[in-house]
């Protein structure tokens, strides 16, 4: 993973890249058409949904990604249910982040692993806690989004040729559940990097836990080497940090409605073409998208000194996914 090079490509990404833009801007669109934004924007999340098993045909995606909505929606619960309890959102961090990653190791999701149903709780907790949205309209419009990703998904069944292609066993799906010596090993880092994490974002800022704690968990990935950790954790930083001012110049046009659905779209569209080949040029689309996301959602889009938390907050976590690759045994990280 060169910080100068492409890694080679693993077949065509549009078709995932286009579901989930279209699974971002327009719940967006929609909303804003009916004067209900805020709602728009919080739906706009459930496009997380999509981003699972995207080289997997639609005859078994559409059969796998609803456990993926159930979990992402009760993410979101969790973080409705302790929104302004900032003891509670970091203990739910830790249970979140542990939780979802036996899961996703256990049942070998492949990316982008847990950290989707980590995100998605602190967020929930965040909008909830800092905006006017009412719990209920969140968790509506958040599973609203998700069932919204699943058409979408599904769509592409539509096609007979689709339909067509042999289902695999349900048992290929969901692997597991089990845990082998590497996935054992990553469970342990995301449940370290989850504690160590929400004992610095007591010191940092309490609210901010959960960036920490994503950002440790995006660079753990489902990768089981020392060198992974290390170059995953580089990419995650300088991605940021550039992500962060494009964030800024953006900011500066000061998108809203239908403008920033399509622009949300754009970066969406975007970031699946290029994370598969390169994951620092990925966040440097990622970093404004989810700045902008939940900056629209809380009513504080534009800012910049959310920019600046957002680098202090990554470089932690990255440092801390990177440093917890240690664990590692040299041999591990062979091969």
């Amino acid at each position: 993973m060169s910080l100068f090079a492409l890694s080679p490509s693993r077949g065509p990404r549009w078709p995932v890249a286009t579901q989930a833009a279209v699974c971002i801007a327009v719940p967006i669109a929609l909303m804003t058409m009916l004067g209900q934004a805020p709602l728009g924007y919080v739906a706009a999340s459930g496009a997380f949904t999509v981003l699972f098993a995207g080289s997997a045909p639609a005859v078994d995606r559409v059969r796998l990604l609803p456990f993926i909505a159930a979990g992402l929606i009760a993410a979101g619960a969790l973080g409705v249910a302790v929104a302004g309890y900032p003891w509670l959102v970091s203990i739910g961090v830790v249970v979140v982040s542990t939780v979802s990653a036996a899961l996703c190791f256990g049942f070998r999701l492949g990316p982008p692993g847990p950290l989707f149903f980590v995100l998605v709780f602190g967020l929930s907790a965040h909008v909830v806690a800092d905006s006017p949205i009412e719990p209920l309209a969140y968790l509506a419009a958040l599973a609203g989004g998700c069932v919204f990703s699943l058409a979408v998904a599904a769509a592409p069944l539509a096609l007979p040729r689709v339909r067509a292609r042999g289902r695999r066993p349900f048992a290929d799906l969901f692997p597991g559940p089990a845990l082998n010596a590497d996935t054992r090993m990553l469970l342990l880092r995301v449940a370290l990097v989850a504690v160590l994490g929400v004992l610095l974002g007591l010191v940092i800022d309490p609210t901010r836990t959960y960036w920490i704690v994503g950002s440790a968990v995006a660079v753990i990935g489902v990768a089981a080497a020392r060198r992974a950790a290390v170059e995953r954790g580089l990419h995650r930083m300088l991605g940021t940090v550039v992500g962060a001012g494009a964030y800024a110049l953006l900011a500066l046009l000061h998108p809203v409605g239908l403008w920033l659905a399509v622009l949300l779209g754009a970066l969406q569209f975007t970031i699946e073409l290029v994370v598969v080949r390169h994951y620092a040029l990925a966040l440097v689309f990622i970093t404004p998208l989810v700045l902008l996301l939940t900056g629209a959602a809380t009513g504080d889009i534009g800012s910049l000194d959310v920019a600046l938390e957002r680098i202090v907050d990554t470089v932690v976590g990255a440092a801390l996914g990177a440093a917890s690759g240690l664990l590692h045994p040299r041999a591990t990280a062979k091969r």
